[in-house]
């Protein structure tokens, strides 16, 4: 009887893919201090500035940057699993371009992965900007979460 079911590496590519598509949904914000500002205008007022100053941010090109990340952290991790797995291949004396193939999916998508992760993390140069439109519009930014 015959086996069918998804191969280890493919359930591994999926699961990176979903991790890929959790963390860039969930960007981190500015955390406000509530100063007169925010207490004058409340919460919703204040996040709807935030979203404005974030949305500047990226029309003057200081974008979150955290896309970019999680490609380039890719290609890296695909490019070095794929030289790992011919050299494993070679060495093992299994078919070399089958065991790249193999590396090269298994480490872009766990480097993917991380990429995707750290690019939760805005870039410096958009967390300046829009830190600094809060600034002006008269908030405290304490962090980002």
């Amino acid at each position: 009887m015959k086996r069918v079911g998804i191969s280890p590496l493919t359930a591994w590519a999926a699961a990176a893919a979903v991790g890929i598509f959790l963390a860039g949904c969930a960007s981190q914000r500015p955390v406000l201090y509530p100063n007169t500002k925010y207490k004058q205008v409340g919460d919703a007022a204040a996040q709807r500035d935030v979203d404005e100053c974030i949305r500047l941010a990226e029309q003057a090109g200081a974008g979150h940057g955290g896309g970019e990340r999680a490609v380039r952290q890719g290609g890296i991790g695909a490019a070095v699993g794929g030289v790992a797995g011919a050299v494993a291949g070679a060495v093992s004396g299994r078919n070399v371009i089958d065991s790249a193939a193999k590396g090269a999916a298994v480490g872009g998508a766990a480097a993917g992965t991380h990429g995707a992760i750290e690019s939760r993390e805005p870039d410096n140069i958009h967390q300046n900007f829009v830190q600094r439109c809060l600034s002006e519009r008269g908030y405290d930014v304490m962090g980002w979460r």
